[in-house]
């Protein structure tokens, strides 16, 4: 049994070091209307080579992408994909 929490305790510690290495970027989108422009929005970052997980508030117009670890995804490449997409780069912030 004293084993089982050992290694547990390994996987939780790899999993949170994981995540906290990863980027958080979080965009403020101007043109965003309608639940299919949020699946487009997501479907674009998605698709993105280091995105981990995308999540679109339409309400807030906000866009939280979150890459994996080691990723390198630019403001000017987030920038062009929404832009590209249809719609205007308000705000464009990371955290680590």
């Amino acid at each position: 049994m004293r084993k089982w929490f050992l290694v547990s305790g390994i996987i939780v510690t790899s999993l949170v070091s994981r995540v906290a290495l990863a980027d958080q970027i979080t965009v403020a989108v101007k043109g965003m209307v309608c639940s299919f422009c949020a699946q487009g929005i997501k479907k674009t970052f998605t698709r993105k080579e280091g995105v981990e997980s995308v999540d679109v508030d339409l309400d807030k117009k906000i866009v939280t992408i979150t890459t994996k670890q080691g990723a390198n995804l630019t403001d000017s490449d987030v920038k062009e994909s929404i832009v590209d997409a249809g719609y205007e780069v308000l705000s464009i912030e990371r955290k680590a």
